[in-house]
């Protein structure tokens, strides 16, 4: 069996990557083939946890630019991805992945709270962690809360699952001449407003000095290619260095 790369991972998925091809909600077949792709990298002897966003249910910034309240709407947002959880949850334990859903808000009945230490032992342990409902405070994304906890769990990188297959310098599905960048620095993103993470996600990745792995969440086994250092995808990080795609 070959090498896993890296040790820890973090990964985020949005909510809408949940939706396969529908326009609302959860499409159990994606779900189900996307913990397929986390039990393949977790077998090559790697421990992650993960992010996942409610925008296939609520999304906070959504309900605030039609009057709600923006506090109250991104608690809202944060208990959609509640449910996201647990259903990715379902899902890990039908792979025969032991997995634990922590919340920033604390909701005992079907989760427990996120406490650090608690997060660790469990990720040590060699469970699937999913942290639940962003940082537990409004006003932040949950690239944010992902950038924070890949922090808090000491993870070697920061995997974001998107639609297509890294950065391109436009929307590759408006402008078929987009060309893809292998390789960017944290200030390249900032500078040029890329819209890979938001500012606050991508200055805490740069502070600790985590690399971000953008790739395409769609694609079957893209996630455990990349454990392996093969795959396509674009590599945030502080300094350019080459990028080997196999």
């Amino acid at each position: 069996m070959s090498k896993a790369m890296f040790k820890r991972v973090l990964l985020k998925i949005s909510g809408e990557a949940l939706m396969g091809a529908g326009e609302y909600g959860i499409e159990p077949a994606t779900v189900n083939r996307i913990a397929k792709d986390v039990k393949d990298a977790v077998d090559l002897g790697v421990e992650v946890c993960l992010v996942i966003g409610g925008g296939n249910i609520f999304r906070g910034v959504s309900g605030a630019a039609v009057g709600m309240d923006r506090a109250a709407a991104d608690y809202m947002g944060m208990l959609a991805t509640v449910i996201n959880s647990l259903a990715v949850q379902n899902a890990l334990e039908k792979q025969g992945l032991t997995t634990r859903v922590l919340s920033a808000i604390p909701m005992a009945t079907v989760c427990e709270p996120y406490i650090r230490r608690r997060a660790m032992h469990h990720m040590e342990k060699g469970r699937v962690v999913i942290f639940a409902a962003g940082t537990g405070n409004p006003f932040f994304t949950t690239d944010t809360a992902a950038a924070l906890r890949a922090s808090e769990m000491g993870c070697d990188a920061l995997l974001k699952g998107t639609k297509v297959d890294g950065v391109y310098t436009a929307d590759p599905a408006k402008f078929p001449s987009a060309k893809k960048l292998d390789s960017l620095t944290y200030l390249e993103v900032l500078a040029k407003d890329l819209g890979v993470m938001d500012a606050a996600a991508i200055s805490l990745a740069r502070e600790n000095n985590i690399p971000i792995i953008v790739f395409s969440i769609k694609r079957p086994g893209a996630f455990a290619e990349l454990m392996l250092g093969r795959g396509e995808c674009t590599i945030v990080r502080e300094a350019k260095k080459e990028v080997q795609n196999g």
